[in-house]
């Protein structure tokens, strides 16, 4: 099937929650790593206080290390780097090689205010500066809804608050969008029914998802939103990471290895190869066995 698929492997959200600080020279290598085998778009990096996430402290350096490791004529993949306030994003525009800032605005009252100690006013007042910055700039933007399919917090939910906050990013210029699953708690029909509730009303955005899930519904997920439209898909090799605030520790990001086969169901090939990504994903693994938290059984 000849059509356009984007798979953005994020290490930065796999990394940010052990427990066990990974060493900067691990980063860079494994970021060469996944550039070898084809990785064109890494959500690679986040600008925030090491105060909060002491993982993310040399960000500046892993990007600046995997700069200069990379071989001549090496074509270089799109680097996200995350923030959460003007001075983060004065840090990613200030890093070369990031060729993206990513912002998480949360439809979630309470999650906001969690996280990022905001009002809904205030989160919107600085996507809006984010994005005259990142026009400005030349670079990209992607603005994760989290709490897209739903939340723990008995607060109002729904298609139409998605599809509020949707219309908002179309109309200040944002071009491309990815729905989160935070709690990664939506099973595969909710997913597939929100991205097709939402998809029309933002014609023109790249509109992907960020799902987190158990592993054994990720295919499923993933399925969902495809059959439903979407073509752009967040993933982690080895399912790695997640959101702490899921409540179950075998919630984590969907392993892009299975949003590969998942997709090859649909005689759907991908921009990465699965022979290919071995080798990266035999580095994941001895980064979860060296620095993860150990994992409690169910």
């Amino acid at each position: 099937m000849s059509e356009t698929i984007k798979i953005v492997e994020c290490p930065r959200d796999a990394w940010q929650g052990l427990t066990e600080i990974i060493p900067t020279e691990t980063k860079i290598q494994y970021l060469l790593q996944l550039t070898a085998a084809g990785v064109k778009h890494i959500d690679a990096v986040s600008f925030v206080s090491p105060k909060h996430v002491r993982q993310m402290a040399d960000s500046e350096d892993v990007i600046k290390g995997f700069l200069a490791g990379l071989p001549a004529g090496t074509e270089r993949p799109e680097i996200i780097g995350i923030v959460v306030n003007e001075q983060g994003m004065e840090r990613a525009l200030q890093t070369p090689g990031v060729t993206t800032v990513g912002y998480p605005y949360s439809i979630s009252a309470y999650f906001r205010r969690a996280n990022a100690n905001m009002s809904r006013a205030e989160s919107r007042e600085l996507v809006e500066k984010i994005r005259q910055a990142t026009k400005s700039s030349g670079h990209g933007l992607v603005v994760y809804i989290s709490m897209a399919f739903g939340n723990p917090y008995e607060e109002p939910w729904g298609a139409e608050i998605v599809e509020d906050a949707l219309i908002w990013l179309k109309d200040i210029g944002v071009r491309t969008v990815s729905l989160a699953d935070t709690v990664g708690t939506a099973p595969p029909p909710y997913v597939g029914a929100l991205y097709h509730a939402v998809k029309d009303c933002v014609a023109g955005i790249e509109l992907g998802v960020h799902l987190h899930s158990r592993p054994e519904e990720g295919a499923a997920k993933i399925l969902a939103a495809y059959d439903a439209g979407c073509r752009r898909f967040d993933g982690a090799l080895t399912g790695l990471g997640g959101c702490p605030f899921a409540g179950d520790d075998l919630v984590g990001n969907i392993a892009t290895e299975t949003i590969i086969s998942a997709l090859a169901e649909r005689g759907v090939e991908t921009e990465i190869r699965a022979d290919a990504i071995e080798q990266a994903i035999a580095m994941t693994r001895e980064i979860r066995s060296k620095y993860a938290y150990e994992l409690r059984t169910h």
